[in-house]
């Protein structure tokens, strides 16, 4: 058995194994039954998210975003638009990140379209505050975009795109990702009323934080 040495570094005190090669053995990998587990928590918590935001009348960043402004301004539900407006982020998934994450994340979109559909009706939110709903919903869903990108799969959209970003460039995938909803939110603002579109932010900001917070490159190899 290897000594273990401590030492003081700018985090602090921790153990690091005398023989180098310690840390280059390889990261043990996800069980099929853990990537099943972990998306199915990934996409109850996305649905639960968009259904609270949906309810509260505001958007989000992303796919989910896309289809809950759509929502407001055709008669299409987001669980229809979600798998429909997914088809060329899908597209660039399949060439730019593999088969199995393009395979996974179309199973997420046809799931979150059906979980959507599933938990709305059963979401008794009249009368919440704007404010509640953009918390709530956006921390949910940035919570599920996490728990799916931990398995190696994306609600799709824009997701999928900052995702490559941060495995090609390094770039923390919630600052790209805040970057892109800014230009939906530019959009939505020829639709949505001011306070509409200000919790809306308020949400996203949420989602985001979640994402900048706790999907650090680098940190989480399993």
């Amino acid at each position: 058995m290897h000594q273990v040495e401590h030492r003081k570094d700018e985090i602090g005190t921790r153990a690091v194994p005398e023989d180098p090669t310690e840390a280059m053995k390889p990261y043990p990998q996800h069980s099929a039954l853990d990537d099943a587990y972990g998306i199915f928590i990934g996409i109850s918590l996305a649905a639960t998210g968009i259904a609270i935001l949906g309810k509260s009348g505001l958007i989000t960043g992303g796919i989910a975003g896309m289809a809950l402004l759509v929502s407001f301004i055709t008669p299409y539900t987001p669980s229809v638009l979600v798998p429909v407006i997914n088809i060329p982020f899908l597209l660039f998934a399949l060439v730019s990140m593999g088969r199995a994450f393009t395979l996974k994340s179309v199973i997420v979109s046809l799931a979150l379209g059906l979980g959507i559909s599933l938990v709305s009706p059963v979401l008794n939110l009249s009368g919440i505050h704007p404010g509640i709903g953009s918390i709530l919903g956006g921390t949910f869903l940035g919570m599920g975009i996490l728990c799916l990108a931990r398995h190696n799969a994306s609600v799709g959209g824009t997701g999928a795109i900052v995702l490559w970003i941060q495995r090609r460039f390094s770039i923390n995938a919630g600052v790209s990702q805040l970057a892109c909803d800014c230009v939906l939110f530019l959009v939505a603002a020829i639709y949505l009323p001011l306070e509409k579109l200000a919790w809306s932010f308020v949400g996203t900001l949420a989602m985001n934080f979640i994402l900048i917070s706790w999907h650090k490159p680098g940190r989480y190899r399993g």
